[in-house]
């Protein structure tokens, strides 16, 4: 299951990207495969042994055009769309600093 929210999220990041002129060229490139289960306008399923990954797909993904049951390899990359800061790290010199003295 945390395999398919992640492969959901990575769905909603291609999305997101392609509305973006980010270059993902620095990025890892990963792959999967398997026979496609379901197939939309905007991402693709893929079963992989007992996995289904959800991958999305937009009009920029070459050579899109499957049906149900063709089996294919999809290559793919992770990218961040969003960085939420939780909590600055406190460095060692700040720390000293705020130590009082004898």
């Amino acid at each position: 299951m945390k395999r398919f929210a992640f492969s959901l999220g990575l769905a909603f990041a291609g999305i997101y990207l392609t509305t973006l002129n980010l270059s993902a060229a620095d990025s890892k490139q990963y792959q999967v495969t398997g026979p496609v289960l379901e197939i939309t306008p905007t991402y693709l399923v893929v079963q992989k042994g007992d996995e289904k990954w959800q991958v999305g797909v937009d009009k920029n993904t070459k050579n899109a055009t499957v049906k149900v049951g063709d089996k294919v390899t999809i290559y793919y990359r992770m990218v961040a769309t969003e960085v939420e800061v939780k909590g600055a790290a406190k460095s060692d010199k700040s720390e000293k600093a705020k130590k009082p003295t004898s």
